[in-house]
């Protein structure tokens, strides 16, 4: 019962997070967040820097991300050591990785790719599990099968890209094809609910100078995909069926990525086929051959209370504050816009 009102409560969260943020974030309003004045320019005004509504939501997705995969993890009783140990090393290798992948596949330098880096980090994982395991397991008895958390880390990796996509909408990229465009059955199925972007900052605007028009609502039928996918990878988790929680993570996630990007208008490389899309087919005939090199341990029954109470640590609200933190840095800076800001005195209130 413990686990099935967690879900609820999630579900419930997460139905509330992305019913408002597809009827808020496509306007002008929520692109920045915030400004931090650093110089002034000729002209006396200050030159500043722009914090974003899509690092916010990013960083945000990530610490779901993270939280979940620790709550899973504990409620298997899988060596908390060992997992975090685990996970930092990963977030290690694939945040920079987001920004290396962008620039090798797009040629550019100021942007980021979600789908790099979760390819780098799938490939990695149940490599860098395994090692961490051996290594831990000369200070200390350390429980890390792979098969299990690997498919804790594939389930939240679906819940921070569900989450994360809210951040594309915000800045407007990520964005789909004008629904004059495509076939009638697409218009058909979006047409009552397409995404209009407006702001001449919005990637959708100055890339492709879609300001005003009704766009496949790209961006929020994934972010709705990867939660539903989350959610049933989580309850397949609880129920002890790791290997089908992360083939469906993986199988999903990733055939969406295909799927998705035909009906994508921004610029995803220079073939017609997009590494992403080779990634994304890639990555899942990789799981399923781990399926057949790894296989799950009984470990019993899990209980979604025992993960939550190890939450509940001193050391880990800390870490996972901290990790939000540096997830807004890296991700929340905007290179690609600026500001200048004028500032005055309201003189009927001195």
């Amino acid at each position: 019962m413990t686990n099935l009102i967690f879900l609820l409560a999630l579900g419930s969260l997460l139905t509330f997070l992305l019913a408002w943020g597809f009827a808020h974030l496509p306007g002008e309003r929520w692109q920045i967040l915030a400004v931090l004045p650093v110089a002034k320019d000729d002209e006396g005004r200050w030159l500043g820097i722009n914090l974003t509504y899509y690092g916010l939501f990013i960083a945000t997705g990530q610490l779901f991300a993270v939280c979940l995969l620790l709550v899973l993890l504990g409620s298997a009783r899988i060596s908390l050591a060992g997992a975090v140990t685990a996970t930092v090393m990963l977030l290690l290798v694939c945040i920079p990785a987001a920004r290396i992948v962008a620039i090798a596949v797009e040629k550019k330098r100021h942007t980021f790719t979600v789908g790099g880096a979760a390819f780098v980090g799938i490939v990695l994982a149940p490599w860098l599990i395994l090692a961490v395991e051996r290594i831990l397991q000369t200070q200390f008895p350390c429980n890390l099968p792979v098969l299990p958390v690997l498919a804790a880390m594939a389930t939240a990796y679906t819940l921070g890209e569900g989450l994360g996509r809210l951040g594309c909408i915000s800045f407007g990229c990520c964005y789909g094809k004008r629904l004059e465009d495509c076939s009638p059955l697409v218009r058909k199925v979006f047409s009552r609910y397409p995404l209009v972007f407006s702001g001449q900052t919005k990637k959708a605007v100055y890339e492709s100078s879609l300001a005003g028009e009704p766009l496949v609502p790209i961006q929020a039928v994934t972010s709705i995909i990867s939660c539903l996918t989350a959610m049933v990878a989580s309850l397949l988790f609880l129920r002890s069926h790791f290997t089908a929680a992360l083939v469906v993570s993986i199988g999903v996630s990733q055939l969406w990525r295909i799927l998705s990007e035909t009906l994508r208008a921004d610029f995803r490389g220079f073939s017609r086929i997009s590494a992403y899309q080779k990634m994304g087919g890639l990555a899942v005939a990789y799981v399923l051959v781990i399926t057949l090199l790894f296989r799950a341990p009984p470990l019993g029954d899990p209980n979604i209370g025992h993960g939550l109470r190890q939450l509940w640590h001193p050391g880990i609200i800390i870490s996972l504050q901290a990790l939000w933190l540096i997830f807004f840095v890296v991700f929340g800076r905007s290179t690609v816009t600026t500001a200048r800001l004028s500032l005055d005195l309201v003189r009927d209130r001195l």
